[in-house]
């Protein structure tokens, strides 16, 4: 199967230095009816997380108008709205930069780009500089308490070391934030409007898309100049902390129109809960102290690259956990920057610094793991005329390779690539003008909408909520089991494929709503974003035979240096996979590192 490569027709990406920030042109309101709303807009973002926000404004800055459209409700929704802002910000010193990416080199299994890695560093760096001058701060002042007592001041979220900086604090509050920039910078947003399929023009050009409102109960269609998905990873309904809403369906979005997907055998990510609970989002159990179910102690090596002792050991019994790394003065400190999951010890009772707890696992999909939509680019392009991928929807691995993103990484990778792709959207919408937005649109969505008549005839009517229901439980029994989905062997994988591929064929014909672009359809659509993404991380998962990082093979306990490559993955009904022409670049392969130079206001204005 051959790589696409940037097509010669109208459409294909260009790079373009930002403009000076301006509030840019609202989208035209061509029907806002009982049944349905029609936009026009030069841009689309679909998502509403901070690779969605980062892109949106950027696009604005460009002077694009901007659309964009949330499953949930924008900056609430998803993943990042339950956790901690953490980014990953390196200063551009090239000492600095090789200490910080070394590492993470060898956790990532050799399969990362260190070119790669600088560029999005040095994007998070400078666009994450923009916040404070945009007026976000959180409340430094004190606050009366009860009894009119007063609060110690909140901490400066962008304290400094001499030539470092960091920007850290509370999720709800930054993401808040980027909604308000949002709104203020001219971007019409649509809530609780999940996006179905994507629309293309008689050129293939992907020119918007259609989805449904549910608070409204009415289709929406945008028509647009270029499109950005931003719609998050997959986690198959495991039930980890807000990630149930992300279900794959933006991946096979971009998979029926002919974009291809990178590193889905590193979709298999198992976060560390409370026994009993959801609460994924911390980062303190990376370092911390474990015992299995008789209570010897675990060693383990890393859990950024792998938990595959740890999670051995809960297959045999409940093992307990403890955070003995952090001394008494810093217990404060670490409650306030995580308090969600301190909500959660609290309620059970425990003091994790000074108790074992038991411990349980949550299967975290792509969204902590590293695979998605592949980007061909530092336009964040995926190969497919006006489509862009931004944030967890787009394959990590040039920055993290075989091992977890994690918090940091993969929210500079959310910057950057939200960047990226709001300036080259916003780049491309303007090359086709506003003419290409009273275009024929033809829809593109397959499985989970229409009958796919021409691969499998019609067996029976659709099943409706039933099919849907079982297909679903029937994905999860294959993606969630840790036997199945970290310990992996091939006789295991062929068995996985053989169910899910039978789902498939199942689903062709039976997942079809009574209205393709009403409420029934999200839930036939999520169900067929999640199958598609199992065959494409197990199928991949079969061709790696190797032990790498995230990916356990126990019939191939060993790294391969032959395979240290990363494999690229496409198809709908006939899947295939191929090692990606383009090679990891770690060590002294990469360029020597040179900061550049930031764009003086006049530069920006040009």
């Amino acid at each position: 199967m051959a790589v696409p490569t940037p097509p010669s027709v109208p459409g294909a990406p260009r790079r373009v230095p930002p403009r000076a920030p301006q509030r840019a042109p609202r989208p035209t309101l061509v029907e806002d009816s009982a049944d349905h709303l029609l936009l026009h807009a030069d841009v689309l973002v679909i998502g509403g997380g901070p690779a969605a926000t980062w892109s949106a404004i950027t696009a604005t800055e460009q002077g694009a108008s901007v659309v964009l459209v949330d499953k949930g409700y924008c900056g609430t929704s998803g993943v990042a709205a339950t956790a901690g802002v953490g980014h990953w910000l390196v200063p551009p010193d090239a000492d600095r930069r090789d200490e910080e990416i070394t590492p993470r080199e060898e956790q990532g299994g050799y399969l990362t780009d260190r070119d790669w890695t600088n560029d999005v560093l040095d994007e998070a760096w400078y666009r994450t500089a923009l916040i404070e001058e945009w007026g976000y701060e959180r409340t430094r002042r004190s606050r009366p308490a009860a009894g009119g007592a007063r609060t110690a001041p909140a901490p400066n979220p962008f304290a400094r070391r001499p030539g470092e900086r960091s920007f850290s604090g509370s999720s709800p509050d930054y993401l808040r934030f980027l909604r308000g920039k949002v709104k203020k910078n001219g971007v019409t947003v649509l809530d609780h409007s999940p996006a179905l399929e994507l629309l293309v023009d008689g050129a293939g050009v992907v020119s918007g898309a259609q989805g449904y409102q549910r608070q409204t109960g009415r289709a929406w269609r945008v028509a647009s100049g270029a499109v950005v998905l931003a719609t998050g990873g997959t986690t198959w309904k495991s039930h980890s902390l807000g990630g149930d809403v992300n279900t794959g369906e933006g991946h096979l979005m971009a998979a029926e129109v002919g974009a291809h997907l990178s590193s889905m055998e590193f979709s298999n990510f198992y976060g560390m809960v409370p026994f009993g609970t959801s609460m994924d989002k911390n980062g303190f159990f990376v370092t911390a102290s474990y015992w299995d179910h008789q209570g010897v102690p675990i060693a383990y090596e890393n859990l950024h690259k792998s938990r595959a002792e740890l999670l051995a050991a809960s297959l045999r019994g409940t093992i307990t956990a403890q955070f003995t790394q952090f001394g008494p003065e810093v217990r404060p400190t670490l409650r306030a920057a995580m308090p969600n999951f301190f909500m959660v010890t609290d309620k059970l009772g425990v003091d994790p610094f000074t108790e074992r707890f038991p411990m349980d696992w949550v299967q975290e999909g792509t969204v902590r793991g590293t695979g998605g939509v592949h980007v061909l680019d530092r336009d964040a392009w995926t190969g497919v005329p006006g489509l862009f991928a931004a944030g967890d929807v787009a394959a990590r691995d040039r920055v993290v390779g075989a091992a977890t993103g994690a918090g940091g990484p993969n929210l500079a990778w959310a910057v950057a690539t939200g960047t990226w792709s709001g300036r080259a959207a916003a780049a491309l919408a303007a090359d086709r003008g506003p003419s290409s937005r009273g275009l024929r649109l033809e829809p593109t969505g397959t499985v989970g909408l229409r009958p796919d008549d021409a691969a499998h005839p019609p067996r029976s009517a659709p099943a409706g909520e039933g099919s849907w229901r079982e297909i679903t439980a029937a994905v999860r029994d294959e993606m969630l089991p840790i036997d199945k989905s970290v310990f992996r062997h091939h006789q295991g994988l062929v068995r996985s494929l053989d169910t899910l591929d039978d789902l498939w064929d199942r689903a062709g014909t039976e997942l079809v709503p009574a209205a393709v672009r009403g409420a029934e359809a999200i839930r036939t659509r999520e169900t067929a974003g999640m199958l598609a993404m199992a065959r494409w991380a197990n199928r991949t998962a079969l061709h790696r035979t190797e032990t790498r990082g995230m990916h356990t093979r126990t019939d191939f306990p060993d790294a391969d240096p032959q395979q240290a490559r990363r494999l690229l993955t496409g198809g709908l009904r006939d899947l295939w996979v191929v090692p990606d022409p383009e090679p990891p670049v770690t060590g002294d392969a990469g360029a020597p590192y040179a900061a550049p130079t930031p764009p003086t206001r006049a530069e920006e204005a040009s």
